[in-house]
């Protein structure tokens, strides 16, 4: 777990560069508020629901549920059709990030789906989501 000291919370790396930092090692981590008790995504220096400066890093659970989708049209030859999603994650925060394994015009409202770390070869690592296997989300 990432953390900063008590009484330099701003002191290192800012919370986009600790985030991508572990999804670099394949770890998808979401901020936790010791204040509040609220989970946190978008990375940021303080709680966007009370203000603390008081934010760890936790382990995600990757659980979530799609909260809405789209499909972006492409060519064949610019790799075809994908999906955009927001998902509504188990710890309370929504994100965007895509739905793979699943055509673009099967993803649903509702669906469970489970994070999952991938190595792109032009971006690196990224985040996105699969169909949750029953009993997983």
């Amino acid at each position: 777990m990432m953390a900063h000291s008590a009484s330099q919370p701003f002191a290192g790396p800012g919370p986009d560069a600790q985030f991508a930092a572990a999804l670099a090692q394949g770890r998808f981590q979401i901020q936790h508020c010791a204040a509040c008790g609220q989970h946190v995504f978008y990375p940021r220096t303080l709680c966007p629901h009370c203000g603390s400066a008081r934010l760890g890093w936790v382990k995600a659970s990757g659980a979530a549920q799609v909260y809405s989708s789209t499909t972006v049209r492409r060519k064949a030859e610019a790799g075809g059709d994908y999906n955009v999603a927001l998902v509504d994650l188990a710890e309370g925060p929504r994100l965007m990030s895509r739905v793979d394994g699943v055509p673009p015009e099967q993803v649903r409202i509702g669906m469970a789906v489970q994070a999952r770390v991938i190595d792109d070869p032009a971006q690196g690592k990224l985040l996105v989501f699969v169909a949750a296997a029953r009993g997983e989300a």
